[in-house]
């Protein structure tokens, strides 16, 4: 088992723009205050997939190119919430055997529940 040096990743409100744009996901709880509220979210979150990306990212980065993660599996467990200012994304991780257990946290909070990578052989 060998651990991975853990990342941190800026998310401001722009990212979830551009993502929503490209993702094709324009849900407001994303990008408006108001809305998250008012549906009884604390606030603008991320989309999950966004979170997954960060992720994906943070393998991509451990293996040093795209393309080798075989399989990305976790459970959406809190969602990150992204006030006006921002926040961070904390990623730990620790491979055995080609698997990538990793440790996705937001304020102290785990935010993806048993994230798991998969490299090809």
């Amino acid at each position: 088992m060998s651990a991975i040096e853990a990342q941190t990743y800026r998310i401001t409100r722009a990212d979830l723009v551009a993502y929503a744009e490209a993702s094709g996901d324009p849900n407001p709880i994303h990008q408006d205050e108001t809305v998250a509220l008012a549906v009884g979210l604390p606030g603008v979150i991320a989309h999950g997939m966004f979170t997954m990306a960060l992720a994906a990212r943070f393998v991509d980065e451990y293996v040093g190119r795209p393309g080798q993660i075989e399989q990305l599996s976790a459970k959406f467990t809190k969602p990150v919430v992204v006030p006006e200012e921002g926040t961070e994304v904390h990623i730990e991780g620790e491979e055995t055997d080609g698997r990538i257990r990793l440790q996705v946290t937001c304020q102290g909070e785990r935010v993806l529940g048993n994230p798991v990578a998969v490299l090809r052989a």
